[in-house]
């Protein structure tokens, strides 16, 4: 199925640096130009089918919002700004989401989840096709006993290995299994999961928080493993 087409609209070339490495990490996205002007994007939107909008409000000229006015018939459009005070207006435009910056890895995949969903219900709508399947509406079967569970993937916290089984953490409850941590890696989608220890596999999306060697998730800590670190730290930039 076709990836995700993404323009971004941002006048520092840093952040439209950041976006551009986010970007390339989420397998079902793919970046279909970088602008530095609203005009420059202006006239690639003219010329190109564009998925998502990825856009900066604070520039020079023509603001992103002033910019956003302009379309006849925008994509959906994710805001990326350092300024909360635009937001009740953002959304009265109906963005799918509003980043502020410095945008953290797991943030921007929260908000490209919506911006799956969102073109999801869309296309669906159209008669189109469909994307690739949405992260959060799939699921996993665990046996756990005599029972076989249902849980769906945007629940999991992380899934903690113990020495005789395993332990899937959701806000709802712990589910104990036989299953294995190696058994999940496969199983899970790997833009959205990572082992980041011998005994924690974590959602990258419910991450809050990160201090040297520990990770916080929904007030847990998480310890990240020394073979790990340095490849989990790649991932979230």
């Amino acid at each position: 199925m076709s990836k995700i087409q993404c323009l971004v609209v941002d006048d520092e070339r840093l952040a439209l640096e950041v976006m551009e490495a986010y970007i390339e990490r989420v397998p079902f996205l793919h970046l279909a130009k970088l602008c530095s002007t609203p005009v420059q994007a202006l006239e690639f939107i003219a010329r190109n089918p564009i998925d998502v909008l990825f856009l900066d409000i604070e520039m020079p000229g023509l603001n992103g919002l002033q910019f956003l006015q302009t379309l006849k018939a925008p994509p959906l459009v994710v805001l990326t700004t350092a300024y909360s005070q635009f937001a009740v207006e953002a959304f009265d435009l109906n963005v799918t989401d509003y980043l502020l910056k410095p945008i953290p890895f797991n943030r921007f995949l929260a908000a490209v989840q919506k911006v799956q969903t969102q073109l999801g219900e869309n296309r669906l709508r159209s008669g189109l096709s469909v994307p690739d399947p949405k992260p959060l509406d799939s699921h996993l079967f665990i046996k756990s006993g005599v029972k076989t569970i249902r849980v769906d993937l945007g629940e999991i916290l992380f899934i903690e290995g113990k020495k005789d089984y395993v332990l899937v953490h959701t806000r709802q409850n712990k589910i104990a299994t036989q299953l294995s941590l190696t058994h999940f890696m496969e199983k899970l989608p790997a833009d959205l999961f990572a082992r980041i220890h011998r005994s924690f596999i974590v959602a990258l999306t419910k991450i809050e928080s990160i201090e040297r060697n520990r990770i916080l998730i929904d007030q847990t800590e998480v310890p990240i493993g020394e073979l790990y670190r340095e490849d989990f730290f790649k991932r979230i930039g």
